[in-house]
């Protein structure tokens, strides 16, 4: 079984090896699409967690005892197509190719269902088109 969220450290739980942690006491292994974590701060990371699924709640719930707030990421990206200028940019920085170019029209294509929802695009858009629906 997958499942996606977003994970939410406090302070004193940066420091914590999370995904050593579920890949070694819980047989969960973790794709991380985004982190933000640095030391004495909050942190955050949106991963794909993966396995059996009596583990995946278990490491679930593991976190959730360690004060980590653990979240679905249910968000999606949205592109106003009224606001989006087809430049390209965002093609650059999507890890699954979910956004590309279409080589006939240079019109910008996004196939939903290879998003992983890693928010990259977001910032390097330099018109503001792209956002979550969150």
């Amino acid at each position: 079984m997958k499942k996606r969220v977003t994970l939410v450290f406090p302070r004193r739980s940066v420091q914590i090896p999370i995904t050593y942690r579920l890949a070694k006491d819980f047989n969960v292994a973790a794709n991380i699409f985004r982190a933000q974590i640095t030391p004495n701060q909050v942190g955050m990371l949106v991963v794909e967690l993966s396995g059996d699924i009596d583990q995946l709640e278990a490491a679930l719930d593991w976190m959730r005892s360690q004060d980590i707030s653990v979240s679905s990421a249910s968000r999606e990206i949205v592109i106003d197509d009224e606001i989006c200028v087809h430049c390209g940019l965002c093609t650059g920085v999507c890890p699954t190719e979910a956004l590309s170019l279409d080589p006939q029209s240079f019109r910008l294509n996004f196939t939903r269902s290879r998003c992983v929802v890693c928010e990259q695009c977001i910032s390097t858009c330099p018109v503001q088109a792209i956002s979550t629906n969150l």
